[in-house]
C-alpha cells in the first residue's frame, strides 16, 4: 500500500500529525528531520517539528523558503498588528531544517508559497519601504493584505500608509 501511495504521488502523515490534520487538508510531501521528527507539507501549510510537538504554519505566513546544501531554510512571518483589513508582519529568524532525503519537499514548498501570492508590490518609503502582498489563506476562501516593512523603515509611517490604503479601498 505504501508503494502504491508513493507511485500516485500521495504521502502518509506521520502518526504525530495524522490526527491533527483538517478534514480537507491533504499531505503533499514528507521528509524526516532527525531521527524522530518530520517536516510535512500539506495543502494548508508546513507542519514544522518543535519541542512541544509539530505545529502548522499556514502558507500565507511563510515569507520565504529556500533549499540548499541539504537543508530547507524557512522564514516564518508573525502577524503583529491589524489595520482595517490589512495585517502588519514581522519576519521571525530563519529556521534551517536538514533533510537527509528531501524527496519532493523543496519543489512542493516553493510551488505552494508562490501559489499563495496573488499580488505583490514594493512601495519605497523614507528609510526603506514596505512590501504589500495579497495572499490566499489556505483552507479557506479569503485573501489577506499583508504588509512587511523593510528593516529600518519607520513603522509609524507604514501604519499611516496602510491606513490610507484601507480608506481608499473602503475598508477602514
Amino acid at each position: 500500500m505504501n508503494l502504491f501511495r508513493k507511485l500516485l504521488g500521495r504521502e502518509e502523515a506521520p502518526a504525530d500529525i495524522a490526527g491533527r490534520l483538517a478534514t480537507d487538508e491533504r499531505v503533499l510531501a514528507v521528509a524526516a528531520v532527525g531521527d524522530d521528527a518530520h517536516l510535512v507539507v500539506t495543502s494548508h501549510g508546513l507542519w514544522l517539528p518543535g519541542d512541544e510537538g509539530p505545529r502548522l504554519v499556514g502558507w500565507h505566513l511563510v515569507s520565504k523558503a529556500t533549499w540548499g546544501n541539504g537543508a530547507l531554510t524557512v522564514v516564518e512571518a508573525e502577524e503583529t498588528e491589524t489595520i482595517g483589513g490589512a495585517v502588519l508582519l514581522t519576519d521571525l529568524p530563519p529556521r534551517r531544517l536538514r533533510l537527509a532525503e528531501p524527496g519532493r519537499v523543496p519543489e512542493t514548498v516553493h510551488a505552494r508559497v508562490e501559489e499563495s501570492i496573488r499580488s505583490r508590490h514594493h512601495r519605497d518609503l523614507p528609510g526603506g519601504g514596505a512590501w504589500f502582498v495579497q495572499r490566499k489563506i489556505a483552507g479557506g476562501d479569503g485573501i489577506v493584505l499583508q504588509v512587511r516593512p523593510d528593516p529600518g523603515t519607520d513603522v509609524a509611517l507604514v501604519r499611516q500608509v496602510v491606513a490610507d490604503v484601507e480608506r481608499t479601498l473602503g475598508r477602514a
